[in-house]
């Protein structure tokens, strides 16, 4: 029996199993593809991606292959910006930059790669699994061999679907899924540039054209992508031929050029799973929710569930937590992604007004001049892990310590206390780490970034989670007792056991 299945190896599946292998839980990886899909998808990931591909280890080969974004322009028909949304092109308060373009192939590869370093990870490509038989203490996980027909099982002790918007694992637990009110067909269209060609700049763009509307994204290298909305009976596979594409596009781009790499009708949708978890067996990425591309999210909200649900899974097999913390995978996560999805959707209104007078009183909310659109960074949804505080829930920042280090490398894949210079006494800070049931680094600091961050959440002490998400903060030596005491307690583990 092993650990965990994870079924899929997208961006999601093989980010969840580069986590757990790297806490070494034995894991087997069921993808029915035998190889990695050769064409671009997901275009855009964030600075608290960067940070989970960070902590498996690939970011540095990653960055190499991508492209810092300086954010995104909506225009309406005449050419009026409407919503502006700047990306600051530097080092964020997160120790990375806040939004990267990357060709999907090359992160799936580099994810793999790192996967064959993990002894503990078994990945078995062209295997379909077709059964799921959860007992009391294992599911027993039923698949075919595709590359012979043979017919095969595993046992783990829980699997994680990350099987797609089809998911079957989401069929087996019986979810059904939330409808946001976005269901729109669009053709996406990439390109790749055979000479030099600057017609539209370097922010993305949405055309809020009532007549078609439209997206422009500049991508890593000469690859660029359109994505052009269908109208209602509208045939996908005439509307998806090379010729009616370039006639479309003929105002700013020809087969002079750039050549057609892919065009393909996707139908966007705006939904989220009622139920994530049933028992042993969970949900992660597409299977638990789905986005409008407007906000870039889609998979970001994949590779924040695999962080939430990396660290949790570590605790209960490594640590004696109680099973009952998967509860707050769901509680956390849900609320989270909903705000990403219902700003999707928002947006997606504002493209999308195809009828003319609705897109002229859209621009008349614009008249005063354009939306400037700040990126989103919501709380986690409230459990027990949390304190109601000034920062539980909410995304950390990662300064550079006084010895040079990042503090998510000096956390590495524990929680870490960080704590400012002076603030507590020794004595203090070891009874707080006695009262933690897992491994807790702790860490005094009195470097600019540390000092400013603790003023900002009027804070001594900061306790930062595995998935790098604030847990809460404590003032003075009670509260930091209190604090560690309440989140340990909620861990649920049986034994106690202490970082040095």
């Amino acid at each position: 029996m092993v650990d965990v299945v994870v079924i899929g190896l997208g961006p999601v599946g093989a980010t969840l199993a580069n986590l757990l292998g790297q806490a070494g839980i034995s894991v087997v990886v069921l993808e029915r593809e035998p190889a990695v899909y050769p064409l671009p998808r997901a275009v855009h990931f964030d600075a608290e991606c960067m940070r989970v591909f960070d902590a498996i280890g690939v970011a540095s080969a990653l960055a190499e292959h991508c492209r810092v974004s300086p954010g995104m322009k909506f225009v309406n028909a005449d050419g009026k910006l409407l919503v502006d949304w700047q990306r600051p092109e530097g080092i964020g308060p997160q120790g990375w930059n806040s939004s990267y373009r990357f060709h999907q192939p090359d992160l799936e590869r580099i994810l793999r790669e790192r996967l064959a370093t993990h002894a503990c990870v078994d990945v078995r490509l062209r295997s379909e699994v077709f059964a799921l038989d959860e007992q009391a203490d294992h599911v027993q996980v039923r698949y075919e061999d595709l590359s012979c027909g043979a017919l095969r099982e595993v046992q783990a002790r829980y699997v994680i679907g990350a099987d797609g918007a089809r998911s079957l694992v989401r069929r087996m637990i019986g979810s059904e899924m939330v409808d946001l009110g976005l269901h729109e067909r669009w053709l996406v269209f990439d390109a790749l540039l055979k000479r030099d060609w600057n017609v539209l700049g370097e922010h993305s763009v949405q055309f809020c054209d009532p007549a078609r509307p439209a997206t422009y994204v500049r991508g890593v290298g000469n690859r660029r992508r359109w994505e052009i909305m269908l109208r209602p009976g509208e045939d996908a596979a005439r509307f998806a031929q090379t010729e009616n594409v370039w006639s479309m596009l003929k105002k700013w781009i020809t087969p002079d050029d750039a050549e057609l790499e892919r065009a393909v009708v996707y139908t966007f949708h705006a939904v989220i799973a009622q139920r994530w978890r049933q028992g042993r067996l969970m949900l992660a990425g597409d299977a638990a929710h789905q986005t409008p591309p407007f906000l870039g999210q889609g998979m970001c909200a994949g590779i924040r569930d695999a962080g939430n649900l990396a660290w949790k899974l570590s605790a209960i097999l490594q640590y004696g937590a109680s099973d009952a913390l998967l509860d707050t995978y769901q509680q956390e996560r849900y609320p989270h992604v909903s705000e990403f999805i219902s700003l999707a959707v928002e947006l997606g209104r504002i493209i999308q007004a195809v009828d003319q007078e609705a897109a002229a009183q859209r621009d008349e909310m614009f008249a005063n001049g354009p939306r400037h659109l700040q990126s989103l960074s919501p709380r986690l949804g409230p459990s027990a892990l949390l304190l109601h505080d000034a920062g539980g829930g909410l995304i950390s920042h990662q300064p550079t310590l006084d010895d040079g280090r990042r503090m998510d490398a000096a956390a590495g894949s524990d929680f870490l206390l960080l704590t400012r210079e002076g603030a507590f006494s020794e004595a203090q800070c070891e009874g707080a780490r006695a009262a933690f049931p897992q491994p807790l680094r702790w860490i005094e600091d009195g470097s600019e970034p540390t000092r400013e961050w603790l003023a900002a959440l009027d804070a001594d002490a900061v306790l930062v989670r595995p998935d790098r998400y604030i847990a809460g903060v404590a003032r003075g030596g009670d509260a930091l007792l209190g604090l560690t005491s309440s989140v340990g307690a909620a861990l649920g583990a049986t034994e106690v056991s202490v970082a040095a």
